[in-house]
């Protein structure tokens, strides 16, 4: 039974109030959401840092997505909707939330909620929605990444980094990695990557061919944008597959079209907010049957820094400063 008595009616949220720098990030005061038939309320321990918070803060205010950044978040459910199952108030979980993470409270779409992983903190939990969701949707539905393939990781050790190589070693795959520095290959190598390459001292491609006796790899995964049109077509073994992750401002991308029509390899991306919400509950699914039962043992999200709510804008300025390896959290007092 609900207990609406239990939950304000305004809360504290961090507002993204124009096109901009960190600074366009402040506290003010919004109602609480309203709880639809299938959904849930989540009072918030802790939300996550994205890219895309960043990107959609860039960008500012629109009439489509949410003020409130913040796409993940874990904390206690204090409210559900009249068709949920399976959830109950004073359930701890995670979820993936469409915009609004960064608040006292956040709605979430039931199907998108899981359990805190019984050995990881609720606080941690936090880390797991966004790297998760996006690394099953890139690599098993996009790229569609078979048994005993091979994969290459662009940023090895962001919040979808080092998610990504712990979970695809985990589940048997060859996994290689890139990063900005020597410190964050030996992290990424410690996380499971057979090799990370520092794209700062060589090209990663001869690395990359190097490394798999010329072959490549199978799946690239770019967050980088559109600077590596070239190398990542290069380091691609024959029907290899490159996934991207950020547009890079619409960044037009180049790679040689002879030698991708020559190993017939394939170039694309997704977007994961606007992904239907009736896949990103089969993703919600498969994560619990097949990932959750490693997490918070063999697979543990890295965290780099915990900032309370009110410092969001040291948090963004931090993700774009890039000296963090693994994932930032805003935590709720």
């Amino acid at each position: 039974m609900n207990a609406p008595d239990s939950v304000p009616k305004q809360q504290i949220g961090i507002l993204i109030t124009a096109a901009g720098g960190p600074d366009v990030l402040l506290p003010v005061e919004l109602a609480v959401p309203a709880c639809g038939p299938d959904d849930v309320l989540i009072r918030v321990v802790c939300a996550g840092v994205n890219r895309h918070d960043v990107n959609q803060r860039r960008r500012g205010p629109d009439n489509v997505h949410s003020s409130v950044p913040g796409l993940e978040v874990s904390g206690v459910v204090v409210r559900i909707g009249e068709r949920v199952v399976n959830i109950k108030i004073g359930d701890e979980v995670c979820a993936l939330v469409n915009g609004g993470g960064y608040a006292e409270y956040a709605l979430a779409d039931a199907r998108q909620v899981l359990p805190v992983p019984a050995a990881m903190s609720l606080r941690d939990a936090a880390a797991l929605p966004e790297a998760l969701f996006t690394t099953v949707h890139n690599f098993f539905n996009v790229a569609k990444l078979q048994p005993g393939e091979s994969v290459l990781i662009h940023g090895g050790t962001s919040g979808v980094g080092t998610m990504a190589i712990q979970m695809l070693s985990w589940l048997g795959h060859r996994v290689y990695a890139t990063c900005g520095t020597d410190d964050k290959c030996a992290m990424a190598e410690s996380l499971g990557a057979l090799k990370a390459f520092n794209y700062r001292n060589a090209p990663f491609e001869k690395d990359v061919l190097a490394a798999t006796d010329g072959k490549g790899v199978d799946v690239i995964l770019d967050m980088a944008g559109a600077i590596y049109g070239r190398q990542n077509v290069e380091a691609l073994a024959r029907r290899g597959r490159v996934v991207h992750l950020s547009p890079g401002g619409n960044a037009d991308i180049a790679f040689p079209l002879r030698e991708l029509m020559r190993k017939e390899a394939v170039v694309t991306g997704s977007l994961l907010r606007p992904l239907p919400d009736t896949e990103k509950a089969d993703i919600a699914r498969w994560l619990h049957a097949r990932v959750w039962p490693a997490m918070g043992t063999t697979i543990k999200p890295m965290i780099a820094r915990r900032l309370p709510l009110m410092q969001a804008c040291a948090a963004h300025e931090a993700l774009e400063r890039g000296d963090v390896a693994g994932k930032i959290l805003l935590e709720v007092q």
